[in-house]
């Protein structure tokens, strides 16, 4: 199995990246320098960023690399004190003794930042405050009072609310620095100036996850950049997918146009640089990595292996950059064993499917996630005595990759159906007769023409062999197709439908619900539940959790399921999407 994180070593080449990002940073003409290293999900942007770290940690002492995750404070600071106090707490921790005091008041303007701010209640707990609330009822009450809704218990705590800022305020702003936040912030920057010219030494500050938060707090992250720390001697790297970034303008302001939306960031973003496209080679090579680390060679013939490809990636665009399989096994010697050849020679036919498929693209993280699900059904078929090698396991799992979930679908139902589990269509496909073939082949499979002649011709051949154990194997992932008697047509028409929802109001999904009886929706409920499982990533609302929360929404024992669901997740904490989306709602419970 292969961790799902980013890591320290380079198997795409992405250290190209890295050494450009690098140099871009250590040129004091171009700081202060803003850049940023943007891509989709998956596509290894934090790994470029540790390998950015990584090649400027060879020049000691001349950076301090301070590293910001946006992700992490959402719902618990406000973006723009919490990235200023990291980066202060940073530069505490980097001043020699003579520094030290002007560093330590860094730290303490932030917290006055803070607290002039005070209307959120996150400013209070930053200082330790155990507010429990006081100070959002508090706001609350004066809203009530300027309404003509104010009772006694309102007054008291909008009394108690002014009296605990008032304390802290006495501590925070003497009489002599009762400063406005325009004035705060100047007396931030020259503070912070000085500190940077005593140090002698460019602060580089990551800036990570921006497109995981929610739109205001990807914004006021942006904002910080942009308005307190752009001073000389510095350089910011956002990391993010780009129209991310863009979607959160759109919506963080009030109607831009869609120049503005393409201006914000372009002019916040002085270089912006791409995560590369990962092609067929890449794939290779990736493939090759992630097999022969976990096979039976030691980890100095796999980093031998590493440095031979990435040399070898960086020559593709002349004929020095060709590798085989058998140059693969020749530089990790002779402790490759069949096993492992046999996984490479595999590895080998894929990757073409897997760089051009619309379903992958080169994808690492999807990559690696196949082939974690490749080993987890391996596993699962040897403990059950299954006659199914990996090989088998891979191809299929190829297919429902590079497929869609009808075409899947398709496939299994075609070998349930079968009294052997053997498939004659299959055999006529890897004969390279798929013309033949056209008009017998599923209606769900004739989009995927192309992909079906390039995987038929992958090694081993499926015809003729028992592929109902690969059914049970796969109940996890396309949950739905064994659902044949225990499933009516009508549930499975709106699971099609509720799985594809754009917005939780919509007329599609409303329809969809309206059509089934008050029995069906637990076990709808049931079945997106099933398909949720399959994604790991929260950090954005998804499709399938609309169309659960709008089942929810008719159904006390489906909104039960779903909210047993969501606290199964154990999410260090819920993000803000789902804690909006929830909120309210009448099957969930605080």
């Amino acid at each position: 199995m292969w961790a799902d994180a980013e890591t320290d070593s380079d198997f795409l080449n992405y250290s190209e990246v890295a050494e450009l990002v690098a140099e871009l940073i250590s040129d004091p003409h171009l700081r202060p320098l803003s850049l940023g290293i943007f891509g989709g999900w998956g596509t290894g942007k934090s790994t470029t960023l540790r390998l950015v770290e990584a090649e400027l940690a060879k020049t000691k002492d001349k950076y301090l690399v301070v590293k910001f995750d946006a992700w992490l404070y959402q719902d618990f600071d406000d973006a723009r004190a919490a990235l200023m106090g990291v980066i202060s707490s940073a530069l505490i921790d980097a001043s020699p003794t003579p520094l030290k005091g002007k560093a330590v008041n860094l730290l303490g303007r932030v917290n006055k930042l803070r607290l002039l701010g005070l209307a959120i209640e996150g400013g209070a707990l930053a200082f330790g405050v155990p507010t429990f609330g006081a100070i959002t009822r508090g706001v609350e009450a004066v809203g009530n009072a300027f309404v003509g809704r104010a009772g006694e218990t309102d007054v008291e705590a909008a009394k108690d609310a002014v009296s605990m800022v008032g304390e802290k305020a006495q501590q925070l702003l003497k009489p002599a620095e009762n400063r406005g936040p325009p004035e705060e912030i100047d007396a931030f920057r020259v503070e912070f100036g000085e500190v940077l010219k005593g140090l002698n030494r460019t602060l580089v500050v990551f800036i990570d996850n921006l497109d995981r938060c929610l739109p205001a707090n990807a914004i006021h992250t942006l904002e910080a950049v942009r308005l307190f720390l752009f001073l000389p001697n510095t350089a910011f790297v956002v990391v993010a997918d780009e129209d991310m970034i863009r979607h959160a303008v759109s919506q963080h302001f009030n109607n831009p146009t869609q120049r503005h939306i393409a201006d914000y960031l372009d002019k916040l973003i002085q270089m912006p640089i791409r995560v590369p496209r990962v092609g067929v080679q890449e794939v290779r090579a990736y493939l090759f990595l992630l097999l022969a680390g976990r096979g039976s060679v030691s980890a100095e013939d796999v980093e031998r292996l590493r440095s031979y490809l990435i040399e070898k990636l960086r020559q593709s665009w002349k004929k020095d950059g060709v590798f085989t399989v058998e140059d693969v096994l020749k530089t990790l010697g002779p402790d490759a064993d069949d096993a492992l050849h046999q996984a490479l020679e595999m590895a080998d036919r894929m990757a073409p499917a897997l760089a051009h498929s619309a379903g992958v693209l080169g994808n690492p993280r999807i990559v690696k996630r196949m082939l974690n699900v490749v080993r987890m059904r391996a596993s699962i078929a040897r403990r059950r005595s299954m006659p199914l090698d990996e090989a088998i396991i891979t191809k299929l799992a190829l297919f429902e990759r590079c497929t869609d979930t009808d075409a899947t679908e398709a496939l299994h139902t075609a070998i349930n159906a079968a009294g052997d589990g053997k498939l004659e269509i299959l055999d006529l496909l890897e004969s390279r007769t798929i013309e033949n073939a056209k008009g017998l082949l599923p209606e769900a499979w004739v989009k995927h023409l192309i992909f079906l002649r390039d995987w038929a011709s992958l090694d081993p051949r499926l015809g003729g062999i028992d592929l109902r154990p690969a059914v049970y194997l796969a109940r996890e992932t396309v949950p739905l197709r064994i659902s044949g008697t225990a499933i009516s047509p009508a549930i499975l028409r709106a699971l099609q439908t509720l799985l594809k929802v754009t917005s939780i109001s919509s007329a599609a999904g409303r329809e969809a619900i309206g059509a089934l009886k008050a029995d069906d929706l637990p076990v709808v409920m049931e079945a997106i539940i099933a398909e949720m499982r399959k994604n790991s990533d929260w950090s954005r609302i998804r499709p399938d959790f609309r169309g659960a929360f709008m089942v929810a929404q008719q159904s006390a024992d489906a909104g039960a399921l779903l909210m047993r669901f969501i606290r199964s997740l154990q999410l260090p904490k819920y993000p803000g999407w789902l804690s909006t989306t929830v909120k309210g709602a009448k099957w969930w419970e605080e």
